[in-house]
């Protein structure tokens, strides 16, 4: 069983929904989602969320 298939089981979420979270594609997650993973990481949200802007840099 891979690394994302057994966190999908701890923390009670899909597959799919881990894999937009991973690949960044995700417009929104749940704070509960959010606490499960860093509960089961063992870690802070900064240690796994990063800021970018939408903006266009120019």
């Amino acid at each position: 069983m891979s690394k994302l298939n057994r966190l999908s089981e701890w923390v009670g979420i899909t597959m799919a929904n881990l894999s937009i979270l991973k690949n960044g594609k995700a417009k929104a997650v749940r704070f509960s989602t959010l606490e499960a993973i860093c509960k089961t990481l063992d870690c802070q949200p900064g240690d796994i969320l990063e800021y970018k802007s939408d903006e266009d840099p120019k």
